[in-house]
């Protein structure tokens, strides 16, 4: 874990660990068709912000790896700005906050932090802005206990419990000690020390803000208790990672819950939003641009989803399968070395809905499971 020294034990960029171990993003195909972006491909630079509606403004930090930037989102509070996402605990994106409180944000002060889920480009920075400000964390539950459980994991080796679920998915050898030799931990490494206390935040509940109010909406599948922050009178909701506009979230089966359904849960939660959330709200996404059709979205990402099940369980119907075998299925890109791990629980994710569903079973044959028709 970074060390909990103020500015000192924010590791520089170089050298830093690859912010694309997030897993925000999925490896599959996705369409965007049938959105609109009201600011175009606008974005706030270094130490501005965009106001978006009555209530919001829009900051972007940047960061490493594929996806170079976190959205935070800074909502207006009785007595200043409530930061929501951070970015990573690097220098690069610690630098940018330093020029927001130098810029847009001087003489703001920051009244409290929101994490919308455990990922390290969500809540990297949450503790240190948190001290920094003296001001309190929140999140839910199961965000929280997740990412202590996590950030707490400090061994260096890679626990058994890995080795045998990438043995299962049909890794080889080589792909075995690779993973040996890469190591653990690195979570850690990314995320400021967190409070020991926090603001629990629950699905419903309301967050009075001075003349605002935004909504809690948790979702589940991308991570265990994600929260997307609606305000109905301004009809704009933050979403987080829970409903992207160019990519789709990492749905993953994970060694923390071997035996979990998150593509069933992610699905559930598209339904939850479909029927909750109007379609005509302004959606305030963790990566990509502000955007007009939120139901178009959802939509699009279920019926992808459904197809991807759909190509997988006929696939499965003509011979037998391994995790590792439903690559070229299920992704729009190479699989290899970097993304493996990624990819593997992906397909795992998808592989148990389809158990779940009855349409496929598994047969562990000597530590390695196949999937055949179910009969």
């Amino acid at each position: 874990m970074a060390s909990d020294g103020d500015d000192d034990g924010i590791p520089a960029a170089n050298g830093s660990p690859d912010a694309s171990l997030t897993q925000d993003d999925s490896f599959t195909a996705t369409s965007h068709a049938g959105l609109t972006y009201p600011w175009g491909d606008a974005a706030p630079g270094m130490g501005e912000t965009i106001r978006i509606a009555n209530g919001i403004r829009w900051a972007r930090i940047p960061m490493p790896g594929s996806l170079g930037h976190i959205n935070s989102w800074l909502l207006d509070d009785a007595d200043g700005i409530a930061v929501v996402d951070t970015g990573v605990c690097l220098a690069l994106c610690s630098d940018a906050w330093k020029a927001l409180y130098a810029g847009a944000l001087k003489g703001t002060p920051i009244t409290r932090v929101i994490g919308t889920h455990l990922h390290p480009d969500h809540i990297g920075l949450a503790g240190w802005i948190a001290k920094k400000h003296g001001v309190k964390l929140w999140m839910t539950r199961g965000e929280m206990l997740t990412a202590r459980m996590i950030v707490g994991d400090t061994s260096e080796t890679v626990p058994d419990e890995a080795l045998r679920q990438s043995r299962a998915a049909g890794w080889d050898e080589a792909a075995i000690e690779r993973q040996k030799s890469e190591g653990w931990g690195r979570f850690g490494m990314m995320v400021f020390p967190l409070p020991r206390s926090y603001m629990r935040m629950k699905d419903d509940d309301r967050i009075d803000m001075g003349r605002h109010q935004w909504r809690v909406v948790t979702g589940s599948g991308h991570s265990p208790e994600h929260a997307c922050l609606w305000n109905e009178r301004e009809g704009v909701l933050v979403s987080g990672d829970q409903v992207l506009p160019r990519i789709s979230s990492n749905v993953s089966v994970n060694i923390t819950e071997p035996d979990a359904d998150p593509l069933g849960e992610w699905l559930a939660s598209i339904d939850k939003l479909l029927t909750l959330i109007p379609p005509d709200v302004i959606t305030c996404p963790a990566h990509g641009e502000p955007f007009k059709g939120l139901h178009v979205r959802l939509s699009a990402l279920r019926d992808e989803h459904r197809m991807r099940l759909y190509r997988l369980a006929e696939a499965i119907a003509d011979t037998p399968m391994r995790a590792i075998d439903c690559f070229p299925l299920l992704f729009n890109r190479p699989i290899g070395e970097h993304n493996q791990s990624l990819a593997t629980g992906e397909a795992l994710a998808h592989l148990k809905r389809l158990e779940i569903e009855g349409r496929v079973r598994k047969e562990d044959r000597d530590g390695v499971w196949w999937y055949h028709a179910a009969v």
